[in-house]
């Protein structure tokens, strides 16, 4: 019993961070903790979220491939062979579930002139959705254009934003330390590729 208690309030993946902490919560998951998996969930939903918006999708859509990642995640628990590789796992697994056009986009309902011009809105005004769209567009126009690997740094620091230094240095095969001003460096020339169309800095 006392064991019992002690697992419940010193869970084994207390104090650990990284891929050291996704290794332990995938074990404990393996056992059936529902703890562990929550805590993945927790954890590194940012990231997986963050993947699919990047890839282009609105919210809803990118809603449902979250839980469909997850879902894919939790039924393949014994096949995952190195949980230390989780979050790679997750990045490939969102941009391939992101890339899968059926079943994913919902079809506009059609609406007479009486019935919208009665339906209040929730919406934006148009001008001001104007506006964030032309910024939208200039921004993801100017990231697209980085190189690839700045790109692939922005998602897991600036994008995902929980997602740790030492995560990202993992995925990356980079030194910790040089994660901070390589992702300065690309920041600095995604903004110089918004101030040559135009953009703000």
């Amino acid at each position: 019993m006392t064991d019992v208690q002690t697992t419940e309030v010193d869970p084994p993946w207390e104090g650990l961070t990284g891929a050291e902490l996704h290794a332990a919560c995938m074990a404990a998951a393996r056992a059936g903790d529902r703890r562990a998996m929550d805590r993945l969930v927790a954890e590194l939903t940012p990231l997986v979220w963050h993947v699919a918006r990047a890839n282009g999708l609105d919210r809803s859509v990118a809603e449902d491939v979250v839980q469909t990642v997850w879902l894919a995640l939790f039924s393949q628990l014994e096949k995952l062979r190195d949980p230390k590789a989780l979050a790679a796992w997750l990045i490939t697994t969102t941009r391939r579930e992101a890339t899968h056009p059926f079943g994913r986009r919902i079809q506009p309902v059609p609406l007479s002139d009486e019935v919208a011009e009665a339906m209040p809105s929730t919406q934006p005004a148009p001008e001001d959705e104007a506006v964030r769209a032309d910024r939208d567009r200039r921004v993801w126009r100017a990231f697209v254009r980085l190189p690839h690997r700045c790109q692939e740094l922005l998602r897991l620091t600036v994008l995902a934003g929980r997602a740790e230094y030492q995560l990202v240095a993992e995925q990356l095969r980079m030194p910790r330390g040089s994660v901070g001003p390589t992702r300065g460096r690309c920041l600095d020339q995604m903004r110089d590729l918004l101030a040559s169309e135009g953009g703000s800095r």
